[in-house]
């Protein structure tokens, strides 16, 4: 064991967010100063994004957090597809988890002759 301390997803997000609301940043503002799409720093705030050794040097810089502190919060592996409960409650989140359901298909056709059978990155395309 490393001794390092452990932090809850939902810990880290809350003070992830405390900072951001702190700052009054945007995920925008956050994503040009490291250089990441906003979404992808949205998904880096709620455990669902790895955060390289950049994302969080930039991060700590943006948001005024201990850098060392922010790296022992997000050195974990990403938790993708977890906090959602299925089929989802929450009415945005159930209309996007309806799109796949229903256009799911035909997005992939798209995607497959756009990008020749490659699987991209979901913050590498426009819908």
């Amino acid at each position: 064991m490393s001794g390092s301390p452990t932090f809850s997803k939902s810990e880290i997000t809350a003070s992830l967010v405390r900072a951001k609301q702190e700052r009054k940043i945007s995920f925008e503002e956050l994503g040009k100063a490291i250089g990441r799409d906003e979404v992808a720093v949205a998904a880096i705030f709620y455990g669902q994004h790895h955060a390289s050794r950049e994302d969080i040097v930039g991060l700590a810089k943006a948001l005024n957090i201990d850098e060392n502190l922010l790296s022992s919060q997000l050195s974990d592996f990403p938790d993708r597809g977890s906090g959602v409960e299925m089929p989802p409650k929450e009415p945005l989140i159930y209309r996007l988890y309806e799109i796949v359901q229903n256009y799911g298909q035909a997005y992939r056709a798209v995607m497959n002759e756009k990008y020749v059978m490659h699987r991209p990155s979901p913050f590498g395309f426009n819908i």
